[in-house]
This record gives C-alpha cells, structure tokens and sequence, in this order.
C-alpha cells in the first residue's frame, strides 16, 4: 500500500487518548444542560413520596429544563460543569482513547479483532476509566442533584468544585470519593459493550458492505444505534448509581438496598427515571466519536498528506 501501511499511518496512543479527552470536553459543553435536566428526573421523588393531588416539580424533557430556568436561573444548567470536565478529561481520554489499544492486545495483534475482543477491551477501559475517574463523576452528579432557590431557604450543598472534593473527602473519607464505583463499573461495562462495541460492528459492516464511504453520515448511523442501545439497556443502573453517589452517609446500605427502595417505594417505573434523556447519551456519543475520527483524520492528513482515502487508520 502506497505511503506505508494502516498501522504506520494510525495515530499513536497518546494522539489517541488527547483527541479522546478534547472531544469529551467539546460534547460537554453542548449537551451538559441535557444532563443535569437527566439527574433531576432520576432523583425526583426519592426523598418523599408526593401528597395527594401535588404535581412532580420536573416533567419531561423541555419542561424540565424550563423550569430549573424559571426558578433558579439559566447558570444552574451548567451547575457542575467544572467537575464534569474533570471527569471528561479523566474519563473519555482512559476510555475511548485507550480501546483500539487493548482491543489489539486482546486480539494479539490480529488484523480483524473478534466479537470477544472488543466486549473485553470495552468492559477494561470502562473499569479502567470509572477507578480513576469516580470522584470527579460523584462531585458532578451532586452539583447537578442540588436545587438552589434562595428565596424559598434551599442552601447550596457544596460552594465549589475544589470544596466539594475537600468536604467529601473530610466528611465521608476516601470511600465518598469513590462512591458508586462498582456500580459505576457495572454501567460502563454495559455503556462500553453496548456503546463502543456496537459502534465498531456496525461502522465495519457499512464499510465491508459500501453502503456508505467513511464519512460523517457513516459515523452518525453507527454512533447514533450505539447510543440507542445504550440508553435502552443502561438506564436502570444509571439511576440507581445517579441515586446512590447523591446519597448522604447511611441513606442506603449499598447499591443493592438502592435498587430496593427504589422498587418498593416507587415502583419499575423508577428505574427508567429520565429515560428520554438518557438518549442524551446518544447525541453525546454521536458528537465524541464523530469528532474522535475526525480528529484522527486530520492527524493522518498532517502527518502523512495524501493519504485520507486509507480511512481504515482511524476507525475506533
């Protein structure tokens, strides 16, 4: 093959992991409101249940972020954008930017990886990215979780990111930090096998078939079913989880007593609390790992021009 082969145009680890953690970020930033919009209908009606003839405070997906507009104010959107940034940076670099490295070791070097080397090299970077991600994913969800309405006497629960670490660290320990963090692996071993591997079969099989070149349209088909699949198969343990890092000292005895109390107080249909925004995660896939490729197209470009027509250097 002209210019040299897939493997000495491919991007290197650490182009990888930093075009990962950058994309990360970029999705962040558009789709954070979604999120916290996610977060307030996953806790709501935990504490309490509501009295007779009282209307839920958040309903749906528009009516959820209008009112956290109406009545604390545009800002409390991105309440915790800092700490989710954090997470971004920790979290996606580890875990897509490190998959097609452990998929090759996996695969042992082989040129086409199996079915069994992608879930496994999806489920290592999800574990991976959870432990050293965790603490900055429990101060996020906590920031989004808190309501702050001065005028009705609501307190804010944390001033700043960097207090929130100290507090959590100083009240609850190194455990608070990492609090979550099985179930969290649990979700990210789904999200990764559901997500990043079905991504991967079925970018392959619109290529392998040539119904579509390796361009912008075939990223959006692959990476929008592989948040669809996310969102219906991850979302009961994405509230529980979302529950239980929210939660003060003693309010639960594990992830287990969580999913518990949540079915005998609410019900099954809590565990799809915030279903329609879990497609969110969709639309946070789809603009990750469009802008992955792209960036690991424009590295190829740099690097060696000439050579964009040899997409297979930067398939995830």
């Amino acid at each position: 093959m002209a210019g040299g082969s897939a493997a000495d145009l491919a991007p290197t680890a650490v182009v990888k992991i930093f075009s990962a953690g950058t994309a990360g970020c970029m999705a962040d930033l558009v789709t954070f409101p979604l999120d916290t919009a996610k977060v307030r209908l996953q806790v709501q009606g935990e504490s309490k249940a509501l009295p007779k003839g009282q209307k839920v405070a958040y309903r749906g997906v528009f009516g959820t972020i209008i009112t956290i507009v109406r009545t604390e104010g545009p800002r409390n959107l991105y309440n915790g954008l800092l700490a989710g940034l954090h997470r971004q940076i920790c979290f996606s670099s580890i875990r897509i930017g490190l998959y097609d490295t452990m998929k090759q070791l996996y695969a042992h070097g082989a040129e086409n990886p199996g079915f069994g080397a992608r879930l496994l090299a999806g489920s290592t970077t999800g574990a991976m990215a959870v432990a050293f991600a965790q603490p900055t994913d429990v101060v996020k969800v906590r920031f989004q979780a808190q309501v702050h309405q001065p005028d009705n006497g609501s307190v804010k629960r944390y001033s700043s990111t960097t207090q929130a670490y100290r507090t959590i660290a100083r009240v609850e320990g190194l455990r608070g930090l990492w609090k979550g963090c099985l179930l969290n692996i649990t979700r990210n071993a789904i999200v990764n096998c559901s997500e990043l591997v079905t991504y991967d079969i079925i970018k392959e099989q619109i290529l392998k078939n040539k119904m579509m070149t390796d361009n912008m349209p075939c990223h959006f088909t692959a990476a929008f079913a592989a948040g669809f699949c996310t969102t219906v198969v991850a979302s009961p343990v994405d509230v529980v989880k979302t529950r239980f890092m929210n939660s003060v000292p003693g309010q639960y005895g594990g992830g287990a007593n969580c999913a518990l109390t949540m079915l005998l107080k609410e019900g099954p249909s809590a565990f799809y609390k915030g279903w329609e925004l879990s497609s969110k995660t969709g639309a946070d896939q789809v603009q990750q790992l469009i802008y992955l490729n792209l960036s690991l197209q424009l590295h190829a470009v740099v690097s060696s021009p000439g050579v964009l027509e040899h997409s297979d250097v930067c398939q995830l």
